[in-house]
């Protein structure tokens, strides 16, 4: 991954889910008991997952107690399976990350960080003096190596300049990015994480299960949403209609590869700009995390990559 020397498969886990209905944002997702969040991370291990993303914000901590009760019951090692967390940084100061990382290990429980996170760029202090304590932690063994979150290009650089002054680099950038959000190719941001090496892990790989196709084969679906997701537009018919053309080729191609549309979406993410994104689809329930695992064992063409990325042009959030 990026300039590290993690080895990384092309899709870890969004661990978001595992929050059990607890903090600022846990009730995004229904909560999980422990017997499934245990089988959802036991299947993503058996089909060549070897990496988690968490956060302290999911449930304050009970996303990354709940990540680490899971791999301990599968028998995972910390020599072979690897932990991405983040630190939040809304109402703080960077002087908040040293003081916070003791908390983030004991929720762990004895599991280390091998890339810690930003997980905004807004805070009371510069990206500079947050990746100085980053920087810190690493040198003394907290941590392994250094991320950031929904940062721009602009913070990117000033993130990774600041980190080469302690002779380490940024490893990555986690921002969303799917066939139908594709801002950062001209925002900028996946330019420069190219010319830095710095990798993008991809959040709402799936457009949070639009691509799926099951939304425009089924209206009705719909109804059933709960959360956030259900005011966004591209699940109202309208939404829906503009983005039929591209679900309708993902179908062509996942009947092609003995796949399902959302296995071909993930495979674009992984495939289209060489090896610089990484992809994190969650799983609230197993059979997710099967869907999420397929999705590595085949590759599309290039002229299929460059086929979806011209259609979901005339599809995509502008």
């Amino acid at each position: 991954m990026g300039n590290s020397d993690l080895e990384l498969s092309p899709l870890g886990l969004g661990c978001w889910q595992f929050s059990k209905g607890s903090g600022m944002v846990g009730k995004f997702w229904p909560v999980l008991n422990d017997a499934d969040i245990a089988s959802i991370v036991r299947t993503s291990l058996a089909g060549g997952i070897n990496w988690f993303d968490t956060a302290e914000v999911y449930g304050g901590g009970r996303s990354e107690e709940a990540l680490a009760d899971a791999l301990h019951a599968a028998g995972a090692s910390p020599r072979e399976t690897y932990i991405a967390t983040k630190w939040w940084p809304i109402m703080r100061t960077a002087g908040s990350i040293p003081r916070t990382i003791d908390e983030r290990l004991r929720r762990l429980k004895g599991w280390p960080i091998d890339l810690y996170q930003v997980h905004q760029p807004y805070s009371f202090s510069s990206a500079t003096a947050e990746m100085n304590e980053m920087a810190k932690l690493a040198k003394a063994g907290r941590i392994r190596h250094i991320g950031v979150s929904n940062f721009s290009a602009a913070k990117m650089r000033e993130a990774d300049k600041a980190l080469r002054a302690h002779g380490l680099r940024l490893t990555s950038n986690q921002v969303k990015y799917n066939l139908l959000d594709r801002r950062i190719e001209r925002n900028g941001i996946l330019d420069t994480a190219k010319e830095l090496g710095v990798s993008i892990i991809a959040y709402s790989p799936l457009e949070q299960g639009l691509l799926s196709g099951k939304f425009h084969k089924n209206p009705a679906l719909v109804k059933g949403i709960t959360g956030p997701r259900k005011f966004s537009g591209g699940f109202k018919p309208a939404g829906l209609q503009r983005t039929q053309p591209l679900i309708n080729r993902l179908d062509e191609l996942a009947v092609k590869y003995g796949a399902s549309p959302s296995q071909v979406a993930l495979n674009w993410l992984i495939h289209a700009n060489g090896e610089t994104v990484f992809a994190i689809p969650g799983a609230s329930k197993p059979h997710h995390a099967e869907e999420n695992v397929r999705a590595m064992t085949f590759a599309l063409g290039s002229d299929e990559l460059r086929e979806l990325a011209e259609l979901s042009a005339l599809c995509a959030k502008r």
